[in-house]
């Protein structure tokens, strides 16, 4: 019989599971608590008794990956991790420190099947969904090992977040339970490369994240380029579901766009981006496109990335420049990689 990761259950599970084992309910509260603090063995939760941690042992795992290995940015201290699940799948995760707390950037699958030119996440494929407890134990490992309250998630790790829909609004809600790690949802974040029906599938759940939408594109000839998934659904289809989600929630939306040199990043580029954004609750984030073996794409100059915010500052589209951490590590945005599984080379 295959183990059951504990931190994919309910605290009415876990009651369930104790009183079943004939233990009074304390017992389920110190479980708890030992998985919210990172603990990866039942051996370790040191006032449980021999004979019920025995119990666990035969039945559960806690669900707390491995650490494979640890890497810190010499350039503002991100730390990257390289984390094996029991199956042993591989996924990367990050911390992050701001001024307004400290962030973990979450993988949400093993792989990703989007296939986004710019992104290292999509070489492998997709190879499976992360459960709910499987994000969530991403967050208490980075806890545990930084020993510092984690404040603030950003689904944008490897995979596409909306195509691991109900594990991701699972694991969402997780966050914010007040029991758990208590993270208020208004400081989580959801990227997504812009699945239409599933963006307004969110928009009626009732969560006051923030949406962040991968646009990267102003026309559908250049964002298919860019992004295989732009052959299904046009920027007027990802415009409308945006609308409707705006509509539905009163949350502002952000719209990620990637700038590649050549690409996507003339006067032309930003002009038109101000016409079909203006008058949108929203906010652009323009990320100056990162290294990614094999991508070929380069960096706009400087000089060239201001003059594109200018002009869609000018024509009255909020807009910012996102300040890229990690990038020494390959933590940055698109450099993620994930997809390996049972000893295959990493």
């Amino acid at each position: 019989m295959q183990q059951k990761n504990m931190l994919d259950m309910s605290e009415q599970d876990l009651k369930e599971i104790v009183s079943g084992l004939g233990y009074p309910e304390y017992r389920c509260n110190q479980i708890f608590n030992w998985l919210y603090k990172g603990t990866a063995h039942f051996g370790d939760m040191k006032n449980l008794p021999r004979q019920l941690i025995d119990r666990l042992e035969e039945n559960y795992v806690t669900g707390i990956p491995e650490i494979l290995k640890k890497q810190v940015s010499r350039l503002d201290g991100t730390t990257k991790y390289l984390v094996k699940y029991r199956d042993g799948s591989i996924v990367e995760c990050v911390h992050l420190t701001y001024q307004f707390g400290r962030t973990v950037c979450v993988s949400s699958q093993v792989g990703c099947r989007m296939s986004c030119t710019f992104c290292a996440s999509t070489k492998g494929g997709l190879v499976r969904n992360l459960s709910a407890g499987e994000m969530l134990a991403q967050v208490l490992v980075v806890q545990r090992d930084m020993k510092k309250r984690i404040s603030n998630v950003v689904i944008m790790g490897s995979g596409e977040p909306l195509d691991n829909y109900e594990n991701v609004i699972r694991f969402v809600r997780i966050l914010g339970n007040k029991e758990g790690l208590n993270i208020g949802l208004r400081h989580v974040t959801l990227s997504t490369c812009g699945l239409v029906s599933e963006i307004k599938r969110l928009a009626e759940q009732g969560l006051p994240i923030t949406l962040s939408v991968s646009l990267h594109a102003a026309d559908d000839e250049t964002r298919r380029y860019l992004m295989p998934v732009a052959k299904k659904y046009k920027i007027e289809e990802v415009l409308d579901s945006c609308r409707y989600y705006i509509e539905r929630t009163g949350r502002k939306i952000t719209f990620e766009y990637a700038l590649v040199e050549g690409v996507n990043d003339s006067h032309e580029d930003a002009a038109k981006l101000a016409s079909i954004l203006r008058g949108m609750l929203c906010n652009v984030n323009l990320i100056p496109v990162n290294p990614v073996e094999g991508s070929g794409y380069n960096q706009p100059e400087a000089g060239k990335v201001r003059r594109f915010k200018k002009i869609l500052a000018d024509r009255g589209v909020s807009v910012t420049v996102r300040r890229e951490m990690g990038r020494d590590i390959g933590g940055a945005c698109g450099q993620l990689k994930a997809g390996y599984i049972k000893g295959e080379k990493v």
